[in-house]
């Protein structure tokens, strides 16, 4: 049973792990959900970067709130009362959260991936199974009006039994560069893109198929960045880090931390405390993640997926076809068209990670196609939803779900659970042992679920 709080109308949060995946959050809890949820606390190892969260707090017109260390996560939980836990943490330390709050009576919502590998996916498996806690894994890609328009077409029968889908994503060289740049490079931290990226993709699919993996075959290596092949292709340049480096000054790749008053603030004023450097070299030593990743996917349904992520495109966005018994769905979307070098530097609105609004741009170097084949007729283009916001829209209505206070009907299924996180991992971890193995690899040899 979740802890309540006796004496507060509105339940009350806590966010766990202070970098700038907790901006979302933040605001939300200050902003447009304020008046039906109550943020009481923040709990990370860095007093700087809470901080930094406190001035939005104050800046919203609230007091600032407790802050605690991570050592200090379960006294935190009592001492503030707090009903649910939220966890931004960097991804290997999910599990820790998460089964805390668990077992101390308290319900979570952690951001994907729910975890990083089998192991600790079962220990939160176990815990709930233990507790009966509430995990909500915030899959925002699910709220998106253009992926529930997907799974509206799929369900509505409009191409019969889907039996197979080709999916591919593209990552350009500002986005895609970003996850070599930080923690995410050490597969040990995020369980590289297979898990930290593509779980949301693989999510969409379990959830527009209404299916999950059995058989899973995988090739991914490290083509693109790295030190070796920053050399090979005369790329690298001699610099640890970006800032205060002369060599980075011209760097496409680079990303220049004191040009954005907010990064400045949560990581570069904060370095002094953990050591941890945002804006690391793409072609340094050290990534041992993968950037050019095919997958081969059989489901229980017995449909197909072919699979590809491609971390270094000129463009960035994504093609899904769905073939089916009685015709082909086709959604095509552009999210940037080219990346300039004279700003790639910057930071984009992926970078800063839940805000939103950030990385509109004008026509045409964004966009989206929604096409239905059927057999036997022409092809039709669907209306399209609005997907203006943070990820097509997806955040806001995931946020409003979330911390609205109201229950809203939700026919297609859009709230993601611990099972849901499970299931999403399975294709990542299953491609991740097949990289390393050379062999296909079935899912319940992974995680039995």
């Amino acid at each position: 049973m979740s802890f309540s709080a006796a004496n507060s109308p509105r339940p009350r949060y806590a966010i766990v792990g202070l970098g700038g995946r907790a901006q979302m959050f933040v605001d939300a809890l200050t902003g447009a959900h304020a008046d039906t949820a109550q943020l009481v606390a923040f709990c990370d190892v860095n007093q700087t970067r809470m901080d930094v969260h406190n001035r939005t707090v104050v800046d919203a017109g609230l007091p600032a709130v407790p802050t605690y260390k991570a050592q200090d996560f379960g006294r935190m939980l009592d001492a503030e009362r707090v009903d649910t836990v939220i966890v931004t943490s960097i991804d290997r330390t999910h599990d820790q959260y998460i089964v805390a709050a668990l077992r101390a009576g308290r319900d979570v919502i952690t951001e994907k991936p729910m975890t990083t590998d089998a192991e600790r996916c079962k220990r939160i498996l176990d815990a709930q199974a233990e507790t009966g806690g509430k995990i909500t894994v915030t899959f925002n890609y699910r709220y998106n009006p253009l992926h529930t328009r997907v799974r509206e077409v799929i369900a509505s029968g409009a191409i019969g039994d889907v039996g197979s889908v080709h999916f591919e994503w593209l990552l350009d060289t500002r986005h895609g560069a970003d996850y070599f740049r930080r923690w995410h490079r050490d597969k040990a931290n995020s369980g590289g893109l297979m898990v930290h990226k593509a779980t949301h993709h693989f999510d969409l699919v379990n959830w527009w198929i209404a299916s999950s993996p059995d058989v899973v075959y995988g090739l991914g290596r490290l083509f693109f960045y790295g030190d070796e092949n920053g050399r090979r292709r005369g790329l690298a340049r001699p610099y640890p880090r970006a800032h205060g480096a002369p060599e980075a000054a011209d760097d496409p790749f680079a990303l220049h931390l004191a040009g954005n008053e907010k990064m400045t603030a949560l990581y570069l004023d904060a370095e002094h405390e953990d050591g941890y450097h945002r804006d690391q070299n793409v072609f340094g030593p050290g990534i041992t993640i993968e950037d050019d990743m095919a997958v081969a996917v059989r489901y229980r349904s017995g449909a197909t997926m072919s699979y590809h992520l491609t971390a270094y495109s000129p463009w960035e966005g994504y093609r899904v076809g769905f073939n089916g018994s009685a015709g082909r769905l086709e959604l095509d979307v552009m999210e940037n068209s080219f990346v300039d070098p004279g700003t790639a530097g910057k930071v984009a609105g992926e970078a800063v990670h839940g805000r939103p609004g950030t990385e509109v741009r004008p026509e045409p170097d964004h966009g989206a196609r929604l096409t239905l084949r059927k057999h036997w007729e022409k092809p039709e283009d669907l209306d399209l939803p609005d997907t203006s916001g943070g990820h097509g829209g997806g955040d806001e209505r995931m946020l409003a779900d979330i911390f609205g206070g109201k229950v809203v009907e939700d026919p297609l299924g859009r709230a993601s659970t611990h099972r849901d996180g499970a299931l999403s991992l399975l294709t990542g971890l299953a491609a991740n042992r097949s990289f390393e193995t050379g062999l296909p690899v079935r899912a319940d040899d992974i995680l039995e679920l």
